[in-house]
């Protein structure tokens, strides 16, 4: 799950700075946020997982100069934390460990990901990929056995740069410290955060700021007014932060002097008797926010269900098209007339040999217009069959190509549909190209068919030996032979059968026979396997094959991309056990 989660967000990210007026950037960024959390707290299971021990995680959030740094160094009772009048002084997560070894904290690399560890002093604000972690070499009057961390401000205008630090920072917290002054507290930036934390089920402290005696509290009915109005949890604790002008810093109350011990406490035994809830949780982060993130995923999948029937449509008239202008067509249709000349071929007429050397004697048809048939059509594959599919496919790719224009203009994903329409013309020789060479290779396969179904007729003709007799008997089938061998042999084209007199008598005098309606019904045979052979090894296999991979194609930068099989594998995890939402 993992995976999929850091395979969205990348696609999130990659289209958020699109030029594209179908993405609504608000929308995408809080996705991100979404995502980029999810992911963090999933690896915070794994992280504590790999603990001996447990590793209490403090984490100091808040808006622009509520005073985050300097409730740190209290906390810390040291100095340890920079702070500054100045909004967004703090740019990176900077981890202070109050009684906690170095190697305690060997998993936390693993856990920030791509972000580096650095000492402080290499903290720099052209790179925000880091954070910084230090010893604490004082003794705290509130902190139990663990590590603080001072978070930069969420809200500030810098905050897109460092947003992810912040965001891996909240999530890796056990315990998490709000911070708050008079003026800041109602900011919708808090609550908006808040909100997203709540699924995570962190203890939460919520510190009010710059405070003085009358406004306190005022201002903290107006805190549970906004926190019912974010979250459905309890309210939390709140701790009131006078400020002192000796120090410049803010007085942490005698009362709330063992808060954190108390807490710490509480997360320990809870993580001793219940590491499930961790899992629980997991899931159910992600199922809230599931189906918002698909969204535009699942609106690209049906733009693909549409494109299929687009496809599917297409070709569905392109075969129509096929079987009314070649199959169906008393004319154009050729394929039977070449199982007649095999036909003719197989009937072992007496002095056949001699016929053929003789060609010029025996012929109805005149020798000229043989001739010049010969020269025109050299080429055995040039047949009406072959010329008709290159031009129905032709048309299917036309037809196409005029509905992605329509889909462009009115389909709310017009963007995909219109990359879709540029792919079809840049791969449009390609494609009609690789139809030419399968519509080549079907036709002299396919002669192995048309040989069989001559086999069959001269089977039944044996069995009709009057018929066959006659059949010998007659001078049409003698010049019907000759043209068979023409045939064979590069005189004429398969398409000339058709028009052949000689042809036309033998294929009346059969129809006449007794064997009549045992050939028409071998001929009907014939052109519903040819149908199917075309449809599958052209239609399906070919044309739509290239067609429905064509959307696989389309950049990743302006599209998600996702196919339905890697979206099914990824929902199949939502409810197996926590290690299962950790592969993909």
């Amino acid at each position: 799950m993992l995976e999929f989660i850091h395979l969205l967000r990348q696609r999130y990210q990659a289209l958020l700075f699109q030029q594209n007026g179908e993405n609504p950037r608000a929308a995408y960024q809080q996705r991100i946020d979404q995502l980029i959390l999810t992911e963090a707290f999933i690896r915070k299971g794994q992280f504590s997982d790999s603990l001996p021990e447990q590793l209490l995680q403090i984490t100091v959030i808040g808006p622009t100069q509520a005073g985050k740094s300097s409730l740190v160094n209290v906390l810390l009772g040291s100095q340890l934390a920079g702070v500054s009048p100045l909004a967004g002084y703090t740019a990176h997560p900077q981890g202070f460990c109050q009684s906690v070894t170095a190697e305690d904290c060997s998993g936390l690399q693993r856990y920030f990901g791509r972000f580096q560890q650095l000492l402080p002093s290499q903290l720099s604000k052209n790179r925000f990929d880091c954070y910084a972690l230090v010893a604490n070499s004082h003794e705290s009057d509130y902190l139990p056995r663990c590590i603080l961390w001072d978070t930069p401000d969420f809200d500030s205008i810098d905050s897109d740069h460092y947003r992810e630090g912040v965001l891996r920072t909240m999530a890796l917290a056990d315990i998490l410290v709000l911070v708050v002054s008079k003026e800041k507290y109602a900011d919708q930036s808090v609550w908006d955060i808040m909100s997203d934390l709540e699924t995570l089920h962190q203890p939460t402290i919520i510190c009010l700021n710059k405070l003085n005696e009358e406004s306190e509290n005022l201002v903290i009915e107006s805190l549970k007014e906004k926190w019912q109005l974010a979250r459905k949890d309890n309210f939390p604790e709140i701790v009131p932060l006078y400020y002192q002008k000796s120090t410049g810093q803010p007085l942490w109350p005698e009362a709330k002097k063992m808060l954190f011990h108390k807490l710490a406490d509480r997360i320990t035994q809870s993580a001793q008797t219940g590491k499930s809830k961790q899992a629980r949780f997991e899931q159910e982060l992600l199922q809230k926010h599931w189906q918002t993130w698909l969204e535009p995923v699942n609106a690209e999948h049906q733009a693909l269900t549409d494109w299929q029937e687009l496809v599917d449509l297409a070709l569905k008239q392109g075969l129509d098209n096929y079987q009314r202008d070649f199959l169906h067509h008393p004319r154009h249709y050729e394929t039977f007339q070449q199982a007649l000349a095999e036909l003719l071929t197989l009937l072992e007429i007496p002095g056949l040999a001699g016929i053929l050397s003789n060609t010029r004697k025996f012929l109805t048809w005149p020798v000229k217009q043989i001739s010049r048939l010969g020269r025109k059509n050299r080429n055995r594959n040039n047949s009406n069959e072959l010329t008709l599919l290159n031009q129905i496919a032709e048309h299917v790719l036309i037809q196409v190509a005029d509905k992605l224009i329509d889909k462009a203009e009115q389909s709310k994903q017009g963007h995909w549909w219109k990359e879709c329409g540029s792919l079809l013309r840049s791969h449009r020789p390609v494609i009609l190209q690789n139809f030419n060479l399968a519509a080549l290779s079907y036709h002299e396969t396919f002669q192995q068919d048309v040989a069989t179904t001559a086999h069959r007729l001269y089977e039944k003709l044996q069995e009709q030996p009057i018929v066959l007799n006659s059949l010998r008997a007659t001078r049409a089938t003698t010049d019907a032979a000759a043209i068979a061998f023409a045939l064979h042999t590069g005189g004429i084209g398969v398409q000339d059968l058709v028009l052949a007199p000689a042809m036309f008598t033998v294929t009346s005098l059969l129809t006449e026979s007794a064997i009549g309606g045992y050939m028409h019904r071998v001929e009907a045979e014939l052109k519903q396997h040819q149908l199917s052979t075309v449809k599958q090894a052209l239609f399906t296999d070919s044309l739509r094959k290239y067609l429905l991979k064509l959307p696989e194609q389309l950049s990743t930068n302006t599209h998600f991309n996702i196919s339905p099989d890697q979206l099914r594998a990824a929902e199949s995890l939502l409810t197996e056990k926590r290690h299962g939402l950790r592969l993909l």
